[in-house]
Order: structure tokens, then C-alpha cells, then sequence
């Protein structure tokens, strides 16, 4: 279930749009015999709807700033799992508990559209290996947030870096490389 995380004139950066904006209406999502919103979004006069993670708050902006080393986390892309159901499924009226007949699909921008998706033969194959591949590419921002910060702080303090963990940060360090495709990617302490 939902909560509203912002509140109507609440100042709000969208990050879609690159621009702050006013929350204009709070807009929840019901469904029959639940007490609290499917989900919730927001309405901030630009044309279209927009849901929480889309959006940032004056005050966590603030203290963004405060803290130089999440200046980009919260620009950085949160990515996420959504269930969808296979069209046979409609048409033969099943219904059931909320997974029951579903398989993920990895959304990956701000839509309903770009992202990962298997068919739902390949999830019958083999249903715990796709979802275990869902969790892990939602989470590979975080991970590369940590790789950063691993290979940053080995970068910066090598001399209080600990000696095990350099090849740890090495290998941070090679992966962001190849992942961003750039030569500027921190460098680490060479293994003694």
C-alpha cells in the first residue's frame, strides 16, 4: 500500500523535467474493499501525473547539498520491479493471489515502458532464476554507488586504506570503468 509522500504546495524538484514545480493535487489510487491507495501521485501542473520517485523534496535537496558525497545519488536512476500478466491470463479470467500467474518486469526509466522483461515461457522454465534476475538488476544502481564510493575512498586514502582490501577496490574500480565506458574512473593503490 501507499502513502503520500509529499503534500499539495509542497515545492518539489521532478526530476523527469530537470526543474522544480508545486505540487498541485495529491492524487491516491484506489481499489474496492482496501482502506489505504494502491499507490499515489502527484500533480504538478506539467502536463502529466507523476509518482514519488520521480520527484524530490526542498529539504532533502538541502541536505544533499550539505553532504557533497550524495549530490548525485538522488538524480541517480531507482530502478524497479512491476508485475505483469501473461495474455493468456485475461482471457482466461484467472485470478488469484498477486504473484500467482505474474512475472517481473524491471522498469528502468520514469514510464511504464523501457526496461528488462522475459517472457512468460522463459519465467515458466525457470521462475526462481527470473525473479533472482529481477532483484539483482534492480539493485545494480546501489551497487554502483558503492563500487564508487569503494574505490573513491581507496582512491583518496590509500594510506588508510586497508592492504586486503585493495584488490576489493581494484576490481570496483574496473568495473565502474567498464560500465561507464570512461578512463577517467578513480584509480586505485597498486597491490603491493
Amino acid at each position: 500500500m501507499a502513502k503520500a509522500l509529499f503534500h499539495k504546495s509542497q515545492r518539489v524538484y521532478v526530476k523527469p523535467v530537470g526543474t522544480w514545480a508545486l505540487v498541485e493535487n495529491v492524487v491516491p489510487h484506489w481499489v474496492k474493499d482496501v482502506d489505504e491507495p494502491l499507490r499515489v501521485t502527484y500533480e504538478c501542473g506539467l502536463g502529466r501525473q507523476f509518482q514519488a520517485h520521480e520527484l524530490i523534496s526542498e529539504q532533502a535537496m538541502q541536505n544533499s547539498e550539505r553532504n557533497e558525497n550524495d549530490d548525485e545519488d538522488l538524480l541517480m536512476e531507482h530502478w524497479r520491479i512491476s508485475r505483469r500478466s501473461p495474455p493468456r491470463r485475461a482471457e482466461l479470467g484467472n485470478s488469484g493471489t498477486m504473484n500467482q500467474g505474474t512475472y517481473p518486469v524491471v522498469l528502468t526509466d520514469e514510464g511504464e515502458g523501457g526496461g528488462w522483461r522475459v517472457s512468460p515461457s522463459s519465467y515458466e522454465r525457470d521462475p526462481q532464476r527470473v525473479e533472482h534476475h529481477a532483484r539483482m538488476i534492480v539493485h545494480t544502481p546501489d551497487l554502483l554507488r558503492i563500487a564508487r564510493r569503494i574505490a573513491e575512498f581507496a582512491s583518496e586514502r590509500s594510506d588508510e586504506f586497508p592492504q586486503d582490501l585493495v584488490p576489493v577496490a581494484q576490481g570496483c574500480a574496473s568495473i565502474l570503468r567498464f560500465v561507464y565506458q570512461l578512463d577517467d574512473a578513480p584509480e586505485t593503490v597498486a597491490a603491493e
